[in-house]
């Protein structure tokens, strides 16, 4: 069983600054409720991992996560822990912020076991990347002001996740429903990527002139 986060953990944790902290009014402004809105959720734990699904460490890590994607744009896993494909033998763990082990999670722990001597690596990415999330029935076509994907419906469907570029940041692009979308980039590009989508959304604040 994990053990519980210190006190001195947990302070800590409200002394973190998420990569687009300082554009979350922004964000909450420039949201068109019920048409597109933007948000950052904060310190997800993700983890990199590079094993070959099909050797007995993958399947030993496939234990640890409930699946492992076997082709470009699949996601696995089971529960709240989710495994996005970047490559035929790359993949990005996405968890809640509680499985990271600073909080006493043992997620990466268990799965740096699982991998034990066996050919990969297991890396701790949480704070490598962030995570924007883009809803409403106007999502996509903000998205498609500056992403070269066919993200039409019949082609990109939901609970897909390929690597591209967001006015020219490389992301990774996580279509969770219909009209929901996880974007992942770098945190060093969070806020240029956040102004952008701002910058996107901002027709749909404005009326429609007769």
């Amino acid at each position: 069983m994990a053990e519980t986060a210190a006190p001195e953990t947990k302070k800590n944790l409200f002394l973190r600054t998420s990569p687009a902290a300082l554009l979350r009014a922004a964000f909450d402004t420039g949201s068109v409720p019920g048409t597109v809105e933007l948000s950052e959720i904060t310190f997800l734990t993700m983890v990199g991992l590079r094993v070959d699904r099909n050797s007995d460490a993958g399947q030993r890590i496939w234990s640890v996560t409930g699946g492992l994607p076997a082709a470009c744009g699949a996601v696995a896993g089971s529960g709240d822990t989710s495994v996005l494909w970047l490559g035929p033998e790359e993949f990005l763990v996405v968890a809640p912020m509680e499985a990271h082990e600073s909080l006493g999670g043992d997620l990466i722990q268990a799965l740096r076991e699982a991998l034990a001597d066996g050919e990969g690596q297991v890396v701790d990415l949480s704070a490598n990347r962030t995570t924007f999330e883009l809803t409403g029935p106007r999502a996509r076509a903000v998205l498609e002001k500056g992403c070269s994907l066919d993200l039409h419906p019949r082609v990109l469907k939901a609970g897909t996740a390929l690597s591209t570029e967001i006015g020219n940041i490389p992301v990774v692009l996580w279509k969770t429903g219909d009209e929901s979308y996880r974007l992942f980039p770098r945190a060093s590009f969070a806020d240029f990527l956040g102004r952008w989508l701002l910058d996107a959304m901002r027709e749909y604040a404005s009326p429609e002139v007769p």
